[in-house]
């Protein structure tokens, strides 16, 4: 089993080296049509990608099949069938089933045994996401708990905003602390004392713009902060 998950990332890692530049097929395959998969592939149509929606439940796949470029059911933990629907030829793939870890994991396996470049799965719970993550899936998406975390940000501090990326870095939109008013930024100092940098500004009635040296926030001002999560989070509390 060892030797099998090694050698399913490494002809992964090959293809992913391999595949064309992004944006050249923008064909992607959402594999589970719950809310979540649904809402996806919508907003990716309305972004101009050619979907092929696919879930086991003919109610579901008839529900949304007037709104998605195509809609198949299909059980998807057969290779067989991704096969015969052609999602071997796609670039991009997102498994997007609810609650069925097993359903999960068959499927993102036997997508990267089709050697699908560029796949996207959904995690109920963090040991789900490790599971997939060893299988050789690089994109993996906990939607809950992402967005839970995201929005206790919201109601515990002053922050209007919080984004999280990997390796402990935030971005955060959040109204501008007194320390960071009346003088240029570049004198504030904002980056030498809270590790932060503030990349953007905007004004009541004004558009976002982006901060410079010698920008001079104002107070009231809402800005955009990014830097290391705590450092983030402790500047947003400053009054």
């Amino acid at each position: 089993m060892v030797n099998y998950l090694h050698s399913l990332r490494q002809r992964r890692r090959k293809r992913v080296t391999e595949t064309h530049a992004p944006g050249r097929d923008q064909r992607v395959a959402v594999i589970g049509l719950g809310r979540f998969g649904y809402s996806l592939a919508n907003e990716l149509m309305r972004r101009g990608w050619d979907v092929l929606g696919i879930d086991t439940d003919p109610r579901l796949v008839q529900k949304y099949s007037d709104h998605l470029t195509h809609a198949a059911v299909a059980d998807c933990t057969d290779p067989e069938a991704l096969r015969q629907l052609g999602v071997h030829e796609f670039t991009s793939a997102v498994v997007a089933i609810g609650t069925d870890i097993e359903a999960s994991i068959l499927v993102s396996s036997n997508l990267l045994e089709a050697e699908v470049p560029n796949i996207w799965a959904k995690a109920i719970s963090r040991q789900h996401g490790q599971i997939l993550e060893r299988l050789g899936v690089t994109h993996v998406v906990l939607p809950e708990h992402d967005m839970g975390e995201r929005v206790a940000h919201l109601v515990t501090g002053r922050m209007l905003d919080f984004i999280e990326f990997d390796d402990d870095y935030a971005l955060v939109k959040t109204v501008a602390p007194d320390i960071a008013t009346g003088i240029p930024l570049g004198q504030s100092q904002v980056r030498s004392k809270y590790g932060v940098t503030v990349v953007g500004i905007k004004r009541p009635g004004e558009d976002f713009t982006y901060a410079t040296a010698e920008t001079v926030v104002q107070k009231g001002d809402v800005i955009v902060v990014t830097g290391k999560t705590h450092a983030v989070e402790t500047f947003a509390e400053l009054s």
